[in-house]
């Protein structure tokens, strides 16, 4: 496929929807994208950590750190180690001069169970060693801020920054590897998952002329005038605890680092954010952006081969709409996704979740049942992994590493992020690179060339995960088989839990972010 066809399946500029938005301002045209950037996939939070730590330590005076994050921990161990702390990496970064600014999601309360009392900690631990990090409520009612990234920039030699984005917040249960034993600091899921939850999570780390544009995505947040939060008893809290409410100015944004040698991937951003309404707007995006949906919708029409999907979700009719287009209209077209085997929450709160997997799960499976498989992950313990990574890859010519899940919230409601890659080269594809290092993990195979045929990976996957499913239902007698994947069905929910579980999944958990006159629509 020529260059110029592996471009056309990015947006463009007018594609995206979106003209307040500065991210594409230095791009010729209607181009949206850069290239001569080289991405790398850090699977894993323990390799992306371990990365991040040296590159924070090598930081200088004047060099630049910005991040922003859905959860932090403060006291997260980057490489385990004592000392290596998210707050003490980025408190001595800031004591060394280096320009070290965050945006935290302020977050709902605990009570509900989210993070907002360790979100809070880390803000206020990082402002108290002199780093500037703020708690951001910019969202639409029973939002979130979900953008996961770190830009490094340095002062004397541009050659060396790098941006990293995808699924890894900085905090607890994220440090784990391939063998998924789970991070020792780990926060508690359901009960499937044990007492430190095996996670298999996903993070891009880009570098070239791309990381500005990360940047321009953490510049325009942190540029944007609305109050941080409208709340007089976030404002009162605040006060009391003598939290910084108001950014300083940023320094002058520095052109874009020069193309890498040799580098062959274009990198295009996408994003979500929701329509606030009630008279508020960003200021870099009025009645929001939903390019990620864009992004998606696009490539997956162009699929006519394989979709490979990793996601912490996949929920509802309106994405399941994506794949079951593509589905009737490409007999030849095949779709993996593997997601957890269990959802995170236990009680109501997982019948809803259940609800919106089943609705998506039916639609596609009706549209082709030989031709979709859904897959769980357990390590060789037998325990699920919990899957967060938030990967797409079509025909080996487009993937996506991000913040973004398959479900309606991300794709309208909540802020993420991701970075689309298109690989460039002759010879080599970075996308079936990377699905290829995710097969090997799930097959349990360092040699997986032969599923460089998509068709050879689909059939490979079911076989592997019968295999493994027999042995469980016979009691796991014998030795266990090769192999990491459970075949998933669509979940069994009764009328009367469908009935009581609707409301909560469409209010709650999958909201509709978009502005009202495309509300409940197929448009994005």
């Amino acid at each position: 496929m020529p260059p110029s066809e592996k471009l056309s399946w990015f947006l463009t500029a007018a594609e995206r929807g979106n003209p307040r938005t500065r991210i594409d301002a230095d791009h010729p045209g209607d181009q949206a994208w850069t290239t001569g950037n080289v991405v790398r996939p850090l699977v894993h939070g323990r390799t992306y950590f371990a990365e991040l730590f040296e590159r924070i330590e090598a930081t200088r005076a004047g060099d630049l750190i910005y991040f922003t994050d859905w959860q932090g921990d403060a006291d997260e161990r980057l490489t385990g180690e004592p000392g290596s702390e998210v707050v003490e990496v980025l408190g001595r970064a800031d004591e060394r001069g280096v320009d070290v600014r965050g945006l935290v999601w302020r977050s709902h309360s605990e009570a509900l169970g989210f993070s907002s009392g360790e979100n809070r900690r880390l803000g206020k631990e990082l402002q108290d060693r002199g780093a500037e990090a703020l708690l951001d409520m910019r969202v639409r009612m029973g939002g979130s801020h979900h953008q996961k990234m770190v830009v490094i920039r340095h002062r004397d030699d541009a050659s060396r920054d790098i941006a990293y984005v995808g699924g890894i917040d900085l905090c607890h249960s994220r440090r784990d590897d391939a063998d998924h034993a789970g991070d020792p600091q780990a926060l508690q899921l359901a009960a499937e998952y044990g007492s430190t939850p095996p996670w298999h999570d996903l993070q891009a780390a880009i570098s070239g002329p791309a990381v500005r544009d990360v940047e321009t995505v953490f510049r325009e947040r942190w540029q944007d005038p609305t109050p941080l939060s409208r709340s007089p008893i976030n404002l009162l809290a605040d006060v009391v605890r003598r939290l910084d409410r108001s950014p300083d100015p940023l320094p002058e944004q520095q052109p874009a680092p020069p193309a890498v040698e040799g580098g062959t991937h274009a990198v295009q951003l996408l994003r979500t954010y929701p329509d606030l309404r009630l008279g508020r707007d960003y200021d870099f995006a009025h009645g929001g952006e939903r390019s990620v949906a864009r992004g998606y919708s696009k490539a997956i029409g162009n699929a006519r081969r394989l979709v490979y999907v990793e996601d912490q979700y996949l929920w509802g009719t309106r994405i399941g709409d994506v794949f079951t287009r593509a589905l009737h209209d490409n007999p030849d077209l095949h779709v993996i996704v593997v997601v957890p085997m269990h959802p995170d929450k236990e009680g109501f709160n997982r019948t809803a979740q259940l609800l919106g997997r089943r609705r998506a799960m039916l639609e596609m499976l009706g549209a082709a049942p030989d031709r979709v498989a859904v897959y769980g992950i357990e390590n060789h313990a037998g325990t699920p992994v919990y899957v967060h990574a938030k990967t797409c890859i079509v025909d080996d010519t487009w993937a996506t590493i991000g913040s973004d899940n398959f479900n309606r919230r991300s794709w309208t409601h909540d802020s993420e992020l991701s970075a689309a890659v298109v690989d460039l080269a002759e010879e080599g594809s970075f996308a079936q690179y990377l699905r290829l290092t995710l097969a090997a993990e799930h097959l349990d195979r360092d040699d997986v060339r032969d599923c460089a045929d998509p068709s050879v990976m689909f059939e490979t996957y079911a076989r592997v995960a019968a295999d493994l499913d027999r042995w469980h239902a016979s009691g796991r007698v014998g030795v266990r088989p090769a192999g990491r994947l459970r075949r998933l069905e669509p979940p069994r929910l009764g009328p009367v839990q469908r009935l009581l579980a609707a409301i909560p999944y469409r209010v709650v958990h999958d909201p509709d972010g978009r502005p009202r006159p495309i509300r409940g629509t197929d448009r994005f």
